[in-house]
């Protein structure tokens, strides 16, 4: 399981509605029904992905998130959760907008471009970066906005957001060493707990 899913998993009350926005192939939503009793939903656009949730008995909607979440009541929801699709977003400030409206808060995670590899990728190859975590060349990349740490946390002070947790990791020798120092320079993946 990825990282920031299992940090993800202890931000997550025990009996909680949850709703998994991009939820992928379901594998946090099912490892919340088993190990936190969740009552989860995802939300997902990719059809193979949803035959994935199904085979693992995920409750999943085909829903393309840039349609908005209009379908989904005020407060329906104790914890809505977006793993790596905020930078994929058309307008991915109104979807965490959503995000807070139908849920008591909301937990994001993102790539950070703002990390070492990246700069360093850019300033000396003078090429987009290509890694494990975004492996898409500028062509052919899902990937619209890329985005920072500080610019994520000026857009929770816009929006009057509260961050609730925030930490970051990294899965680099170097990164694990010093995320918590400069998160911005080397920390890979930003996990973010938000309430209005």
């Amino acid at each position: 399981m990825r990282i920031d899913l299992n940090v993800i998993q202890e931000w997550i009350a025990p009996a909680s509605r949850v709703l998994d926005l991009g939820c992928g192939d379901g594998e946090l939503l099912e490892q919340l029904q088993k190990n936190k009793d969740v009552v989860g939903y995802g939300l997902e656009i990719d059809a193979q992905q949803i035959h994935r949730c199904v085979q693992r008995g995920v409750n999943v909607v085909e829903q393309n998130l840039d349609a908005g979440l209009t379908n989904f009541a005020d407060a329906s929801f104790d914890t809505v959760v977006m793993t790596q699709a905020l930078q994929t977003l058309r307008h991915p400030h109104l979807v965490v907008g959503e995000m807070l409206r139908v849920g008591r808060d909301c937990i994001i995670t993102f790539p950070n471009f703002g990390q070492w590899k990246a700069r360093w990728h850019l300033a000396f190859s003078g090429r987009m970066p290509v890694s494990d975590l975004l492996p898409f060349e500028w062509y052919d990349t899902p990937n619209i906005h890329f985005c920072t740490f500080r610019d994520f946390e000026v857009l929770c002070g816009q929006n009057d957001w509260t961050i609730l947790h925030r930490q970051v990791v990294s899965e680099s020798k170097l990164g694990v060493v010093f995320k918590d120092f400069l998160p911005n320079l080397f920390g890979e993946t930003a996990i973010y707990h938000l309430t209005r």
